[in-house]
């Protein structure tokens, strides 16, 4: 079943086009990748798809409801939920003032505390030092932590941009084992912008390549790796 439909979006910031007739579906349940240069407009489609920036023209979808021009909030509670790039902690407030803070769009209130403590299980670290200030945590704790806040959202669909930025090997791999269990314990669909197509390679699901603000390329992230299209689409190789 289709859970998400992106369909001929266009973004512009001002006389910049970030976006040009993006068209995209995602199932329940899937992992899909987008990959591209900086600048392609990847985090655009994140924040264009969680209502941050005004969507020009085209429409989106969620669960068959269209989501196109309405409030970063109702969209999260129709089950979006947005890691952005950057991670965003409120440092001045403890682990768990921060995790708190991702359940203010929730209807179902009595199942926060439950939740509370299941990301606790998951997280133990961030049990441990529950009223430690976010901001002394390190980057990969901090990088939890949003993940954590997200899923404190009861989300559907969780999109998370650049989970590996300048995380250290190991902490990437153990931010990819927490995501892809995630998936199954919580039937999330996974929606990850993400540099690496190694990295995607090894997670599986599928993958777009974003460039100049349109998708140029797509397939199975584990096909697409091999592909010398890949190279050439990414870094412009055979434009005229």
């Amino acid at each position: 079943m289709t859970l998400l439909s992106v369909d001929d979006i266009t973004v512009s910031y001002g006389r910049l086009t970030a976006l040009r007739g993006v068209t995209l579906t995602i199932d329940e349940g899937e992992v899909l990748f987008v990959t591209g240069p900086n600048g392609a407009g990847k985090s655009t489609l994140l924040n264009a798809i969680a209502g941050v920036v005004l969507v020009g023209s085209g429409s989106i979808m969620i669960d068959g409801a269209k989501v196109t021009g309405n409030s970063p909030e109702d969209i999260a509670r129709r089950g979006f939920s947005l890691v952005p790039e950057g991670r965003n902690v409120f440092g001045g407030l403890t682990i768990e003032e921060n995790l708190k803070v991702g359940t203010g769009m929730r209807i179902d209130r009595k199942k926060i505390a439950d939740d509370l403590e299941s990301i606790y299980e998951e997280f133990p670290m961030l049990a441990e030092r529950r009223h430690t200030p976010a901001g002394m945590l390190s980057g990969g704790q901090q990088q939890m932590l949003v993940i954590g806040r997200a899923l404190m959202a009861a989300p559907r669909i969780m999109a998370i941009d650049e989970p590996s930025l300048g995380l250290a090997p190991k902490i990437i791999d153990q931010v990819y084992e927490i995501l892809v269990r995630l998936r199954t314990q919580r039937k999330l669909t996974l929606l990850i912008v993400e540099q690496s197509s190694t990295r995607a390679m090894m997670t599986g699901g599928r993958m777009v390549l974003i460039r100049g603000g349109r998708i140029v390329l797509e397939g199975a992230a584990t096909e697409m790796v091999k592909d010398d299209r890949l190279k050439h689409a990414y870094f412009g190789f055979g434009d005229h």
